[in-house]
């Protein structure tokens, strides 16, 4: 069972950053940068990485904060 849940978010993950990736190329307004990791975590994986993730939701009215390397969203409630 462990197995499964393993391979089931490596490709939710992998699917999450292809959606991302083709939604910047098309311009076709899917808000991709709403999708966050495990709490509430940026993804350095979407296009521009976590800068433009960052940029999209401050937008938004987002708070993002950083703990060592990493940018969160604070206080989301989704």
């Amino acid at each position: 069972m462990e197995q499964n849940i393993v391979v089931f978010l490596l490709t939710t993950g992998i699917f999450v950053m292809l959606v991302a990736h083709a939604a910047e190329e098309t311009k076709n307004g899917i808000p991709y940068w709403r999708t966050l990791k495990n709490n509430y975590e940026l993804n350095e994986k979407y296009p521009q990485g976590v800068e433009k993730q960052k940029e999209l939701l401050e937008k938004e009215g987002h708070t993002i904060i950083k703990k060592g390397k990493k940018y969160y969203v604070k206080d989301y409630s989704g």
